[in-house]
């Protein structure tokens, strides 16, 4: 599988660190907004093609959104491959101008908790299912008894895996295969972070492309940034003689990585779908606008919810 997937973070509650996000929402962001948003987005990529969906526990009502456009399309559920992660905790109670908008817990606990309120939210089990957000800082994997957990849920089927994020993503995905490799952990998958300003994920993700792991890449667009709202104006040139939408330049650049299978949409509109699904691989020649990834993580921790 290759292409471009749906991802849901970015509709499945009001608030989303995207620049312009807030902008997306005024004509209304209520449950039932969103739902309807929702509802006709996916639509829209379904037409499209687009046969990737990604949610999380943490994107608000997205799991539950999802889970009711696949009851309304019974005949769909088997030709669309379901992603969604366990380990935040949704918490902004529906406010953009929440003080903490998700909590992170590894706990085997925690997992044994969402799995079930993922199950009952997608009306069943997803194809795939992550730990969210894995960091050198987590638990997870020194945890024999969550580890355990999760390869029996790993034999019943489900791919299991988890997104990285932060400066030492590659460190972490390294990790975690040389633990599946000794047969100590049951990841066949993982989600990570790779664009043009923040690329320094890519030789693992290679590794573990190699080793016949999935692998999907988050945030191709940067939260923004490498859009046409975005502040990097060396690429927004590139975009303009390449004669595409910045959006469309930054998921091509992704497409163009042999270990992409997949590579998230997280749009808000039909318009941004639209746009995003203009991307094609492009291996031309690019402006040097990668950052140190300190500085990159640095600068994403400092977005404001909108």
């Amino acid at each position: 599988m290759r292409g471009i997937g749906l991802g849901l973070a970015a509709l499945g509650r009001p608030g989303y660190l995207a620049l312009g996000h807030g902008d997306d929402f005024r004509d209304g962001a209520t449950v039932d907004d969103l739902r309807v948003r929702t509802h006709t987005v996916l639509d829209a990529a379904w037409t499209a093609g687009m046969r990737y969906l990604d949610v999380a526990r943490s994107y608000g009502l997205a799991e539950r959104f999802l889970g009711e456009w696949l009851a309304a399309h019974p005949g769909r559920r088997d030709a669309v491959t379901v992603g969604s992660k366990w380990g935040y905790t949704y918490t902004a109670d529906w406010r953009v101008d929440a003080e903490v908008h998700e909590v992170k817990d590894h706990s085997a606990a925690t997992f044994e908790r969402q799995w079930h309120e993922t199950l009952e939210a997608l009306g069943g089990p997803p194809d795939v299912y992550l730990v969210h957000s894995l960091t050198r800082d987590s638990p997870a994997l020194d945890d024999a008894g969550l580890l355990d957990r999760l390869a029996a849920l790993a034999a019943g089927g489900v791919t299991v895996g988890f997104s990285a994020s932060g400066p030492d993503q590659g460190a972490v995905i390294d990790r975690a295969l040389a633990l599946t490799a000794a047969g100590r952990a049951p990841f066949r998958a993982v989600q990570a972070t790779w664009n043009v300003l923040e690329p320094s994920a890519g030789p693992a993700l290679a590794r573990v492309h190699d080793a016949g792991w999935f692998v999907v890449v988050k945030e191709a667009v940067a939260n923004g940034r490498l859009t046409a709202r975005g502040d990097v104006a060396a690429f927004r040139g590139a975009a303009d003689a390449a004669g595409v939408a910045p959006d469309a330049l930054a998921l091509g650049a992704v497409l163009a990585q042999p270990f992409a299978d997949v590579v998230l949409s997280g749009l808000s509109t039909v318009g941004q779908l639209h746009s995003n699904l203009t991307a094609r691989a492009y291996s031309g020649e690019l402006p040097d606008v990668a950052e140190e990834p300190a500085a990159y993580w640095a600068a994403r921790s400092s977005l404001t919810w909108t």
